[in-house]
């Protein structure tokens, strides 16, 4: 029985993505991306933050070939087919325990905008923590290091993520979002919104939002998350699309202007460069010795943190 699910998913997906490549619609997620992309990537071409940046930055296609592994690839080589097998192998555990679901809220009488915000902002807190434990978990860490071994931000550097990272945030959202009943067309939205904020983070823009700065996420204030070195142990600025979290939660850290300051981690000047190096990375091979005990982010010895009313008064 799984096994024809796993191969009827392969076919599924396959359809699916040669159908989204040769037929466009305002429902394409592949054009989505491509367009938003290209978008985004004029704007930094455009009105570009750090202006001595190469406008065809340090790994920039190395990122490009992450967007379509990450979003296209990987579910194809088999991520979709697997994670079908299990929605469904869990759906029979529920069964055998009795259990129609795992709907706890049913929000399906809500008015569509009510739905579709608080899809948004569950899922974007669900990605908030899950975010922290990458950072505070070392094994999480060794994979989330490919996010972090950026040296030059662009936009392209939201897309590059380990593979591991999609196995770890589908796994853990799964369970909360299966206890409100949402559709795939609201998954279909709001990850568009999402992803559009997630390129304009990482982009070499300034995007200046005055007050709203303490609800969205920014360039100015994501650029502190992949800083080089911070006062805090395990990072800092943790939100996806909302900054609202990190302000809650006191995680929130944007010093002063962080337009020109070093990213990347302390042995990321030797971190593998290739894809497919960083695809193995995180399996116990060439990981340095002392990471699992340093922690996922070394302190500063410099830079003392600043007082709490101080913090993000730059933008």
């Amino acid at each position: 029985m799984y096994l024809d699910l796993l191969w009827q998913s392969f076919k599924e997906y396959a359809w699916y993505l040669g159908a989204e490549l040769l037929h466009p619609h305002w429902g394409n997620y592949v054009y989505w991306l491509l367009g938003l992309s290209v978008a985004v990537y004029l704007l930094e071409l455009a009105l570009p933050w750090r202006k001595d940046q190469p406008r065809i930055r340090q790994d920039f296609w190395l990122d490009g070939f992450y967007l379509f592994f990450n979003f296209f690839l990987f579910s194809l080589i088999g991520f979709y087919a697997i994670s079908n097998v299990a929605v469904h192998a869990f759906q029979d555990f529920l069964a055998w325990l009795g259990l129609k679901n795992l709907v706890a809220l049913e929000i399906g009488t809500w008015p569509a905008w009510a739905q579709l915000l608080t899809l948004f902002v569950l899922r974007d807190f669900i990605h908030w923590n899950v975010h922290r434990l990458l950072h505070r978990v070392p094994w999480l860490w060794e994979f989330h290091k490919v996010h972090h071994s950026v040296h030059q931000m662009g936009f392209a550097a939201h897309l590059r993520f380990h593979w591991m990272e999609n196995v770890v945030y589908r796994t853990l959202e799964y369970i909360p979002l299966a206890m409100v009943g949402f559709g795939l067309q609201d998954f279909f939205l709001v990850h568009i919104v999402a992803l559009s904020i997630g390129h304009l983070n990482h982009a070499n823009v300034r995007l200046p939002l005055g007050p709203f700065k303490y609800i969205f996420n920014n360039p100015q204030m994501h650029i502190w998350h992949h800083a080089k070195q911070l006062p805090q142990r395990h990072g800092a600025n943790f939100g996806i699309s909302l900054s609202l979290w990190d302000y809650l939660f006191k995680t929130a850290y944007v010093p002063q202007d962080g337009r020109d300051i070093e990213l990347g981690f302390d042995e990321s000047q030797a971190f593998p460069r290739r894809w497919h190096e960083q695809m193995r990375y995180g399996f116990g091979r060439n990981q340095p010795q002392n990471s699992a005990q340093e922690g996922p982010m070394p302190q500063a010895k410099t830079r003392p943190a600043p007082e709490p009313e101080k913090i993000s008064q730059q933008f």
